[in-house]
């Protein structure tokens, strides 16, 4: 727990989840959003434990999506924002991801994909996206994630 961001404020519920996740996978959790539109927990696992957490061919996943009857989410952690973004859009192929602030002040990271792949990085009713802009906004600010 001791990992996580000061900026970054855990509701009781979320330092919950965190605990049962961090049980089950002895992976080290950053962050955990409960992201209701979604019905789906998204996990920020530090840097190196995304094999952990995940556990051989998806247990510890399946097993804690039983448990919490909610999809689950992870994603690895880097304080580098373009490989974060990265990271919370796998499996799919980015080629580039370019942080820029625009005129009003917004930061806006675009994201250039493999055409083959922008179908995944979106998601399901942009589920892929949604999760990497919560995770951008949360971790570094930047107000928009946009696919190209």
């Amino acid at each position: 727990m001791s990992m996580t961001s000061s900026k970054i404020r855990l509701t009781t519920e979320e330092i919950r989840y965190i605990s049962l996740f961090e049980t089950f996978t002895r992976a080290l959790v950053k962050d955990c959003v409960i992201d209701e539109n979604m019905n789906r927990l998204i996990f920020v696992v530090k840097a190196g434990d995304l094999g952990l957490a995940i556990g051989k061919r998806g247990e510890n996943i399946k097993r804690i999506k039983q448990i919490l009857k909610k999809d689950i989410d992870v994603v690895e952690y880097s304080d580098k924002p373009e490989e974060f973004i990265k990271n919370a859009l796998m499996p799919a192929r980015i080629k580039s991801v370019h942080i820029t602030e625009r005129k009003d002040g917004r930061k806006v990271a675009i994201v250039t994909v493999d055409p083959k792949y922008k179908g995944l990085a979106i998601g399901k009713n942009g589920k892929n996206v949604a999760k990497a802009r919560i995770l951008a906004k949360r971790h570094f600010g930047i107000d928009d994630v946009i696919i190209e």
